[in-house]
């Protein structure tokens, strides 16, 4: 992180090298589809209470095309863990928890797994997040119907602004 920021009173140590705007680009992989490229904006911004709203927009790569977006929060809980809530627009919802380790990687462990009745048969996420200066870097691995949990997502950001 290029300056010092503000921790707000409530907020786990580490949140606030995650605060700002990322933008970058990912490959994903899955056995049931092709391999494909992908532009990513995340942004994790401050509000008045003690957790971040936390967005994240793809487009396929060369062509721009709209991916993925989602949306949620990181907010704290009891022990100093955080817990990363994310609502995405196909039918799901996740909660995750997990320690920011000192080291910067976020290991967040599945809680929850809620799907619309319309969804894709998605059975388990798991998302691991790391940040190194100005870097922020992920990998998600997913279960889908039947093939099981399976490395899926690779992307490598950059921070653009701070909160």
């Amino acid at each position: 992180m290029t300056t010092q920021q503000q921790r707000p009173e409530g907020e786990p140590r580490g949140v606030e090298m995650l605060r700002g705007r990322w933008a970058g680009t990912g490959s994903g992989h899955f056995p049931t589809i092709d391999d494909f490229e992908y532009s990513e904006e995340i942004e994790f911004a401050p509000t008045p209470k003690p957790f971040l709203t936390y967005t994240s927009r793809t487009r396929g790569l060369p062509d721009g095309r709209p991916l993925h977006m989602e949306s949620g929060y990181l907010r704290p809980v009891a022990g100093g863990d955080v817990e990363l809530l994310v609502t995405q627009p196909t039918g799901f919802v996740e909660i995750h928890r997990g320690l920011i380790e000192a080291d910067g990687t976020l290991s967040l462990t599945l809680l929850t797994l809620a799907a619309s009745p319309d969804a894709k048969p998605v059975l388990d996420v798991r998302r691991v997040l790391r940040v190194h200066n100005d870097t922020l870097t992920y990998d998600v691995w997913m279960a889908h119907d039947q093939t099981p949990l399976t490395h899926h997502l690779h992307a490598e950001l950059q921070r653009v602004t701070e909160e």
